[in-house]
């Protein structure tokens, strides 16, 4: 992706656990989404393009 936003909005996927462990939180972008890892939220983001989000979401569910 060319151009991050640096005022995301992340929400907690909905398959992370409420008492934590392994969570990553999405981030809606106008090409794409971004996701980072909840518990190591300084390490920054993976921003992932309309296409690439789709496959992406299309191999991991079930």
């Amino acid at each position: 992706m060319h151009s991050v936003p640096t005022d995301l909005f992340f929400r907690k996927s909905s398959y992370s656990q409420p008492q934590g462990g392994n969570c990553v939180e999405v981030a809606e972008l106008p090409t794409g989404a971004a996701v980072r890892d909840t518990q190591n939220r300084a390490a920054g983001h993976l921003a992932f393009e309309s296409q690439e989000w789709a496959a992406l979401l299309s191999a991991v569910r079930p």
